[in-house]
């Protein structure tokens, strides 16, 4: 299958573009789409705002994702631009999961479990003319909806401890204002904190030095909560 121009490069997938309203989502490490494609048609039907899936490519593989082009910044580009503030911000990414865990589960036969992102951070959130788009949906699962606000929670704290981050991208902000508007949710608690740290910890993608920041971000996720 013809690949046009590569448009970028996350931890594990390449993204390029195809002809039309298409780009071509690619995972280096042979990731099998399957279920990831099945958990974004799900959501989506109930109107939650993911790319639209766009027709199987001729000679597609199974590490292959056909999506609908997105144009606009990604959250944390716009948050580092000065074009939203960390209040905005923590309002949106709060409603994002609300709504999320307000879908029944899929395959789940618990009714306390919902389906979970487990990745919901502004970089992968895309701000386009018809309003937010979650992109990157490779880890979702079902189960609690307090790990998925601990996951979104701890993946922020753990950036906010880089010392390379750029002028303008202090995330501590950010942080604050997410766990105030997920307080009526249930918050991030200690309980939901752990099980987050733990698939952290084991998430092959992180380096030794962010897996090295997660018990000092746990402190920080904690401290900002009160």
């Amino acid at each position: 299958m013809h690949t046009g121009q590569l448009l970028g490069s996350g931890r594990t997938a390449d993204v390029y573009a195809l002809d039309g309203p298409w780009v071509l989502r690619r995972y280096r490490d042979g990731t099998d789409t399957t279920k990831e494609l099945a958990v974004m048609s799900y959501v989506g039907a109930f109107g939650f705002p993911v790319p639209r899936i766009g027709p199987p490519a001729e000679g597609a593989r199974p590490t292959d994702l056909v999506l609908q082009r997105l144009t606009g910044p990604t959250l944390a580009e716009a948050l580092v631009a000065g074009r939203l503030g960390a209040a905005e911000a923590g309002a949106l990414l709060a409603r994002l999961l609300r709504e999320l865990h307000a879908i029944p589960p899929r395959v789940s036969t618990n009714p306390e479990d919902c389906v979970l992102h487990l990745d919901l951070h502004p970089g992968n959130v895309v701000l386009t003319a018809g309003g937010a788009v979650v992109i990157d949906w490779s880890t979702a699962t079902e189960g609690p909806p307090g790990l998925d606000r601990a996951m979104s929670a701890l993946t922020l704290a753990r950036i906010a401890l880089d010392p390379a981050l750029p002028a303008g991208a202090d995330v501590r902000p950010l942080l604050a204002a997410l766990l105030a508007e997920l307080a009526d949710d249930g918050g991030v608690s200690a309980a939901d904190l752990a099980p987050a740290r733990t698939r952290q910890q084991q998430n092959p993608h992180l380096t030794e030095t962010e897996r090295g920041r997660l018990d000092e971000a746990v402190d920080v996720v904690l401290d900002s909560s009160l």
